[in-house]
């Protein structure tokens, strides 16, 4: 179904004018109706009954709003221009959604808000919202490449971009969206991994590469965004961004993976010490040697090499020794 916008004149002042004009004049044929003439006292009753049946059919459109309407069933139009509009009063308004109450700008109600205040603004609420809207999606624990569980949640930027397939496509175009978003981020965590591993396609290109849900925070909200919209067109809905708004390890191996993470670094920075002690080591023998300070043999550049690699990979501060005897 495609959405079809209604070009009609904006009547609905003219309309409420007239309503009460005709009010006007049958109230005062009422009241001379039945002194004089009975013929007028019943047709300024008739008006006086069936006028308020106007009523139903003034609506009034605000910017950034829609409104889809149906006449005994079948799709008539849909008003997005503002204004104060007239039409069939036989027309209904359609927006399955209307009540429904998700995670997101502009549509988060609390569970005490009282049922009288939700009945006084359904009429409202059968409007459907052409602003850019926010879902804040839920947290789930989903498990990575590796089979790691990880926390993640995500915020979608939406917009309705066709009123009538959200409307009559689905059923509920909301509760659409969010299990489609809860769907697609699956689809798209389970292909990374965390943090960066070896001999794992991230692109589906048969090559190893170093995508990661950490590293590539960027690229993975892109292909959510992605897989939500291709998801979600057959709804009428239009997704503008997607971004990860949390990302931690699931809580009970978090602790294990934090202490990976302390051995790695750990390791990452013994070996960077290593490798500069051992150039220090070789620069000092060469200058040693250049410039002839001292002559030494290959058990005396063992035990300097073993010296200093000692001073410059511990921990502590080194203690000097003075050696006031030979080595031999």
């Amino acid at each position: 179904m495609t959405e079809k916008n209604l070009s009609i004149k904006k009547k609905g002042m003219t309309v409420l004018l007239l309503s009460f004009a005709i009010y006007a004049a049958a109230v005062c044929g009422l009241v001379i109706g039945i002194q004089k003439n009975w013929l007028l006292f019943g047709i300024s009753l008739f008006f006086i009954c069936t006028t308020w049946l106007l009523w139903p059919g003034l609506k009034v459109i605000k910017p950034q709003e829609a409104l889809v309407l149906t006449l005994f069933g079948k799709y008539v139009g849909t008003l997005k221009e503002p204004g104060f509009y007239f039409v069939n009063p036989f027309c209904t308004a359609v927006n399955p959604a209307a009540r429904t109450r998700l995670r997101q700008s502009g549509d988060i109600t609390k569970e005490t808000t009282q049922m009288a205040a939700m009945s006084a603004a359904e009429a409202a609420t059968k409007k459907i919202s052409l602003k850019i809207m926010t879902l804040d999606n839920n947290r789930q624990k989903i498990n990575d490449c590796l089979g790691n569980p990880v926390e993640i949640g995500i915020a979608v930027t939406w917009k309705v971009h066709d009123t009538a397939k959200a409307v009559f496509q689905v059923d509920n175009y909301k509760e659409f969206l969010s299990l489609q978003c809860d769907s697609a981020l699956r689809n798209i965590v389970r292909i990374y991994p965390y943090d960066i591993a070896p001999n794992v396609d991230t692109t589906g290109d048969g090559m190893a590469d170093e995508g990661s849900l950490r590293g590539s925070s960027e690229i993975v909200a892109a292909r959510i965004r992605d897989e939500i919209q291709q998801r979600v067109q057959e709804a009428g809905l239009e997704i503008l961004e997607a971004r990860i708004t949390h990302l931690a390890y699931a809580p009970e191996i978090a602790a294990v993976m934090l202490q990976r993470q302390q051995a790695s670094a750990i390791i990452d920075a013994r070996k960077m010490i290593v490798d500069g002690a051992v150039g220090m080591v070789e620069m000092a023998l060469e200058h040693l040697s250049e410039k002839e300070v001292v002559t030494l043999d290959e058990e005396r550049k063992a035990a300097m090499v073993s010296n200093l690699l000692v001073v410059l990979c511990g921990n502590h501060d080194a203690q000097p020794v003075i050696n006031t005897g030979s080595l031999y």
